[in-house]
């Protein structure tokens, strides 16, 4: 009797939420083909894996290429039959992965779903814009509301990967958000390379704060939340719609990258120091009670024992609620490649080690005096003896967690008042609060 089981792809993801949401889109049209489908942690064989990589910076590309190597052993073992690679990485290097691991079956770049998908034996239906097989949590999800950057900051690469800047039709946008309302989703995550810049290409002028208006209007989400918004042109009138809004999270991410004036010239971020400032200081007075996420790039090239006091005393005075660092990478096809990459990794090293340990005491300050408050939080999942659940103005895996004891069960994907009882440099502690 022949053999019918159906054919099992396994669609690994790596790198960040933008990748999720493409290996999302392509696990929907696997779907839709009535295809078996298994995400990077399901369990059992694949006959197919399908490896989403990014290849942003080198710490990124050895994950990718690992991964890679990993899935190519396990078909010299016989335990897998075909792999396939799509994503940034082999958008910017295919020439060179053909080369040297030609055991992969075919390279696809970040714009060719379709390529993939009937490399796949399945049928690309442009039918199925919005949607998705979602391998988040079911209560939230992140919406990509444009692709690629018109930016030039000098050490990224992205522009050379992703493209232009091209953004997504306000209708499409809605369409696809009550698609994922409908399935359930609580919090949407908007996200792209710059929100900052939304509309600009279709609609001649920003429209990120029209868009997140109409998202509002809806009433299908208890969060909104946005994420990678850029500080040269940040639209002023988004803190007005976000005080005005329940529904919108008091919470900004906007990624500064420095302070000194002449790493930011430099870098081509279109701002200075004094601005920067003056950009800060204006959201904490229209929107005192947002927490303000950004991350910072060490070890720039010419990046002087000043510049980096400079922006440690920015740190300082600045009171982040949440911040990342990272160390720079000299990244070909940038700007910033074209010169000397003059500061030692060992250097880079502890001047990310000593910002984040003033960050460390930045948050723990802040975080102890967020005791004795009560907050709505959303359940994200069970750990140990805890719920490990969030606020408005944390992010999922990327920013604090409110952790509540298992003395009572409490559901996934549910809100609930929670007091604070207790704190520590990154996280928080509670117990929930039951109305009387």
């Amino acid at each position: 009797m022949k053999n019918t089981k159906p054919h099992r792809i396994r669609v690994v993801t790596l790198g960040c939420s933008k990748n999720t949401v493409d290996s999302e889109v392509l696990l929907g049209h696997l779907c839709s083909n009535n295809m078996r489908v298994m995400t990077d942690e399901s369990p059992g064989k694949a006959d197919t894996a399908v490896i989403n990589t990014c290849g942003f910076i080198g710490d990124a590309r050895e994950e990718s290429i690992d991964t890679i190597l990993h899935y190519i052993r396990l078909k010299q073992e016989g335990k897998l039959k075909r792999v396939f690679v799509m994503g940034c990485l082999s958008e910017r290097y295919k020439p060179s992965l053909i080369s040297e691991i030609p055991e992969v079956d075919e390279y696809f770049g970040v714009n060719d779903l379709a390529g993939v998908i009937r490399a796949l034996g399945a049928e690309y239906r442009e039918t199925l814009v919005g949607e998705r097989y979602l391998t988040t949590p079911s209560h939230y999800a992140y919406l990509k509301i444009a692709e690629g950057c018109d930016r030039r900051c000098s050490f990224c690469a992205i522009p050379g990967i992703r493209g232009k800047h091209v953004s997504r039709p306000i209708e499409q946008i809605v369409k696809e958000a009550e698609m994922l309302a409908g399935h359930g989703v609580k919090e949407l995550l908007l996200i792209s390379q710059d929100l900052t810049f939304y509309g600009t290409d279709i609609y001649g002028k920003t429209m990120l704060t029209g868009l997140v208006r109409q998202l509002s209007d809806l009433n299908r989400f208890d969060w909104i939340r946005l994420h990678y918004t850029f500080p040269s042109g940040f639209p002023a009138d988004l803190l007005d719609l976000m005080r005005e809004r329940d529904n919108i999270c008091n919470y900004i991410d906007i990624p500064l990258q420095h302070i000194s004036d002449s790493v930011l010239k430099s870098m081509r971020r279109g701002i200075n120091g004094a601005e920067t400032r003056a950009l800060i200081a204006g959201m904490r007075e229209r929107l005192p009670q947002a927490a303000i996420r950004t991350a910072f790039i060490v070890g720039y090239p010419g990046e002087t024992e000043a510049d980096f006091n400079e922006l440690k005393q920015f740190v300082v005075e600045t009171q982040f609620d949440r911040m990342g660092v990272f160390t720079y990478s000299h990244e070909e096809d940038t700007h910033a490649f074209s010169l000397k990459d003059d500061i030692p990794e060992g250097v880079k090293q502890a001047r990310a080690a000593e910002l984040m340990a003033v960050q460390q005491q930045i948050s723990a300050k802040l975080n102890t005096a967020k005791t004795g408050n009560i907050y709505k939080v959303l359940v994200d999942r069970k750990e140990g003896n805890y719920y490990i659940s969030r606020s408005e103005f944390d992010s999922p895996e990327v920013d604090n967690e409110v952790l509540i004891p298992d003395g009572e069960i409490l559901q996934i994907g549910e809100f609930y008042s929670t007091l604070i009882t207790s704190a520590d440099d990154f996280d928080l502690y509670g117990e929930i609060v039951r109305n009387p």
